[in-house]
């Protein structure tokens, strides 16, 4: 085995392809061609005397020696972005790149218009985005992925964060116009909800405490990665679910959805805005300062 086989661009090259599932569609992220991603893995693979993937299905899947090395790999990339980041702050005080998290409550329009405010200062910070689900935003904070998240909900981690509450989010049971249950006497009981499916979205934290929220006794459930995704799969009827009110405003005023009252309670969610306390960039202290001015209250209305 080579002294220095497992290098950052291999490591960046095995999180791309776990991630992304495929060697084509890593490449794609990496700005690579796929035999270029091929050839990395495999002399790393020939120099280590192991396999790091599973080819022999149709996702890519890391074998037990490849969730090792990227296991540990993640804390080198981590160290590497952090050094990266400080010799770059040492020289500006402005960071190389910033991650923001938001959950998937929030919507985008939100974070891409301060992203686009950010952008009108001429800095050479990369901008990252990134969407979680539930107990997801808090993990991307504590794996310090993210250097500030937006709209984590459920129990405050402990470390040494800012966290501030940013607004109440109201949920309604709501359905597709033809839903069977759309033409029933209200309210909406918990024997007529086990008829039909529900539809809940998952919670995207791997290594953080997942949690559920809004789960209905229903005689099946399907999964999906976004509320977006919920409220399309409950536009056509596919199932039932609370859904929060500020998100389909417009799908109620077309028509798409009608709210029913539900003998099931659901209440509401605080969600919150967080961010690392001993960082001192300064792209980091804008966007924390911006987040802060938004009219939380109007959006979540």
């Amino acid at each position: 085995m080579s002294k220095h086989s497992i290098t950052l661009d291999a490591l960046r090259t095995i999180e791309a392809i776990n991630q992304q599932g495929s060697f084509a569609a890593a490449a794609k992220i990496l700005y690579k061609v796929p035999s270029a991603l091929t050839y990395t893995i495999g002399k790393l693979e020939s120099d280590l005397g192991v396999l790091l993937f599973d080819r022999s299905k149709q996702r890519a899947i890391l074998t037990a020696a490849g969730k090792l090395v990227l296991e540990h790999g993640r804390e080198l990339l981590i160290a590497s972005s952090a050094l990266e980041d400080a010799v770059q702050q040492l020289d500006t005080g402005w960071e190389t790149h910033l991650m923001i998290t938001h959950d998937t409550l929030v919507p985008t329009s939100v974070i891409f218009s301060l992203v686009k405010a950010f952008g009108q200062l001429n800095k050479m910070t990369e901008v990252r985005v990134n969407e979680e689900v539930l107990s997801g935003a808090w993990q991307s904070l504590l794996s310090n992925q993210a250097q500030i998240v937006v709209g984590a909900s459920g129990e405050l981690p402990k470390g040494n964060f800012n966290v501030i509450e940013i607004a109440q989010v109201d949920f309604c049971f709501a359905l597709a116009l033809d839903h069977p249950l759309a033409s029933k006497n209200e309210p909406i009981t918990a024997g007529d909800i086990k008829q039909y499916p529900s539809i809940v979205v998952a919670d995207s934290a791997t290594s953080y405490a997942s949690r559920n929220t809004g789960l209905l006794d229903s005689r099946r459930m399907i999964k999906v990665s976004s509320m977006a995704a919920k409220i399309t799969a409950q536009q056509m009827g596919l199932g039932v679910g609370f859904l929060p009110r500020h998100l389909i405003q417009d799908h109620l005023h077309r028509g798409e959805l009608v709210i029913k009252s539900c003998e099931v309670p659901r209440h509401p969610e605080f969600i919150y805005l967080a961010w690392h306390k001993d960082l001192t960039g300064k792209a980091l202290q804008w966007f924390s300062h911006q987040f802060q001015q938004v009219k939380w209250a109007d959006i979540f209305n």
